[in-house]
């Protein structure tokens, strides 16, 4: 996926306030008073048919050294015709375990891994000034592309990277994990910081969505986590439909009734750092983040580390009551 990106308010602002903005949720949206302090809107995504069905188009365009040029040449016209001022390269998955890893293993990628920052490196040469960002992933097993050797050349590239600190709990794992929380997003920052990432140039991550997964028939789910799931990917790496997401939008809230449900009731993993909850008549456990939690990773991960700002997918999910932008909105006004 291919993402365009503009700076709202003050070019290379400290701390970054970013936001995406998808194109599926423009419906309802915040006031001015809400997205106050929102320094970066990256739109998400811009129109492709190569990039928006799949990620094969980045291996692609990585691939040579003439593909590269033409990808960056390409990038830097995009950006010089639309009238943007950075541009946020959301491959996330270089190296393999993206959605075609099953018929794509990863050891037909490993090219991936060398031509990944000579992609960034030819980008960032041809829009100039222009910002570059990079959206990666937060789980361990996924940063396949970024490697000690590696990570030091991406980090000299690129002037920000969004770590997916969410997500950490997916299909493919059989027991419960919160997908987001403060144990988890110090450990996706730590290792990039320990591979050679500049604290600075870290952005921390926020989902304005819970997940779901199905708890295997006949457990007892009392634990935050450590339940053993139903079978929540097939063989051929489809989804079976034992899991999901539901957003913070103000409908959901209102026709969902397990999620409403889950919200009204949920519990905080403390130690962790998490909210969960499972619903035993329905098989759901159900991982998100909260307000109080989102206050405390200002504390305990951006503070703590000195990262360089914040960013969450995406600005209409929260539309609810708007609490989880507010509870960053917070965090970022009191960074400076």
């Amino acid at each position: 996926m291919f993402v365009a990106a503009a700076a709202t308010q003050a070019v290379f602002a400290k701390p970054a306030f970013m936001m995406y903005f998808d194109q599926w949720h423009t419906t309802t949206l915040p006031d001015r008073s809400v997205t106050a302090g929102v320094n970066y809107v990256i739109t998400a995504f811009a129109q492709s048919d190569i990039f928006n069905s799949g990620t094969c188009g980045f291996g692609v365009g990585a691939a040579t050294e003439a593909s590269r040029a033409t990808f960056a040449r390409n990038v830097a016209q995009t950006l010089d015709n639309l009238g943007y001022d950075c541009v946020d390269i959301d491959w996330e998955y270089p190296g393999g375990n993206g959605e075609d890893y099953k018929q794509k293993p990863n050891d037909q990628k490993v090219q991936e891994i060398e031509t990944y920052p000579l992609l960034l490196q030819a980008i960032k040469a041809a829009i100039g000034k222009k910002e570059l960002s990079i959206a990666v992933p937060g789980r361990l097993e996924d940063m396949i592309a970024f490697t000690a050797e590696k990570v030091p050349l991406i980090n000299e590239t690129v002037d920000h990277v969004n770590v997916m600190t969410y997500d950490l709990m997916n299909r493919r794992i059989s027991t419960t994990e919160h997908h987001t929380s403060i144990k988890g997003s110090l450990s996706s920052i730590d290792t990039y910081i320990q591979r050679g990432m500049s604290p600075s140039k870290l952005i921390l991550g926020f989902a304005f969505y819970a997940k779901w997964f199905t708890t295997q028939p006949g457990v007892q789910c009392t634990t935050p986590t450590g339940c053993a799931t139903a079978v929540l990917e097939g063989a051929d790496g489809n989804d079976t439909g034992l899991s999901g997401a539901v957003t913070f939008e103000v409908a959901n809230y209102n026709a969902d009734l397990a999620f409403a449900d889950a919200m009204e009731k949920g519990r905080t993993d403390a130690e962790a750092g998490g909210m969960w909850y499972w619903d035993a008549g329905e098989g759901m456990y159900w991982t998100w983040d909260s307000a109080e939690l989102i206050a405390r990773k200002f504390q305990e991960v951006v503070a703590a580390r000195g990262l360089g700002g914040v960013m969450a997918w995406s600005l209409a999910q929260d539309s609810h009551d708007w609490s989880h932008l507010k509870a960053m909105q917070a965090g970022v006004a009191g960074m400076q």
